[in-house]
């Protein structure tokens, strides 16, 4: 317990003492993990969407997928994402790898699995005639895709809540695809993983607290807006 509070301490001085590597490191989370969760929001809503109100063969097998993908690994995808980048690799002389622009792809791969499967049960929740309905009373596809994300705005949050705190507080990928550089792609998950090797427990537990302080903050206020929409 005094560790806990020694690191209670610390996180307090160093966010009182306007400490720049931290503000620096948080601020590249948030960068980093919400354009992440964004990109992902982008691509699974549609997605999400499609396997939802649509039938095709291959639905059931795309839907087990995004559901499989609920559970990756987030150091597998990193590892595959560093296969890709890395110089040697597909898409090496693009040079993203051990950037933050590699990070973000690695954890919106991580997000969009999430994003998806959520997408598609909240868009299945809703009643199966509503779509014929916005159609015979004049609403055209993207009016109608519009409402139909309105009346899912309660699945579409938990989609977003579920998408960022998977991506905020992995640091396999991170690590892997980021190299965890000092000034450039160290974030508040690898800087806890550098501070702990350097046995510096408190400004490793300080580093953790403003994690989940910043996590908390995100996510309290998707929440409020969730539980304001279903009121």
């Amino acid at each position: 317990m005094s560790a806990i509070g020694e690191g209670l301490l610390e996180a307090l001085r160093l966010v009182v003492r306007g400490d720049a590597e931290l503000f620096a490191i948080a601020g590249r989370t948030l960068l980093v993990s919400g354009t992440a969760t964004a990109l992902a929001m982008l691509v699974g809503t549609p997605l999400g969407y499609l396997l939802g109100r649509a039938r095709f063969p291959a639905r059931t097998l795309i839907l087990a997928a995004a559901g499989t993908g609920m559970g990756l690994p987030p150091v597998v995808a990193g590892l595959v994402i560093w296969l890709l980048l890395v110089r040697s690799g597909p898409f090496g002389g693009l040079d993203l790898i051990y950037t933050k622009q590699a990070m973000i792809v690695a954890q919106f791969v991580i997000a969009l699995p999430l994003v998806t499967a959520f997408t598609a049960a909240a868009i299945q929740a809703l009643p199966p005639r509503l779509p014929d309905l916005l159609t015979v009373l004049g609403a055209g596809r993207a009016r109608a895709f519009w409402l139909l994300a309105r009346e899912a705005r309660l699945g579409l949050l938990a989609a977003v809540i579920a998408g960022f705190g998977a991506v905020v507080s992995e640091v396999g990928a991170s690590m892997a695809v980021g190299g965890n550089l000092a000034g450039d792609t160290r974030v508040l998950t690898t800087a806890i993983v550098t501070e702990t090797s350097r046995a510096a427990n408190e400004r490793a537990i300080a580093y953790g607290l403003v994690l989940l302080a910043m996590a908390f903050a995100v996510v309290i206020v998707l929440t409020v807006v969730q539980q304001r929409g279903a009121r």
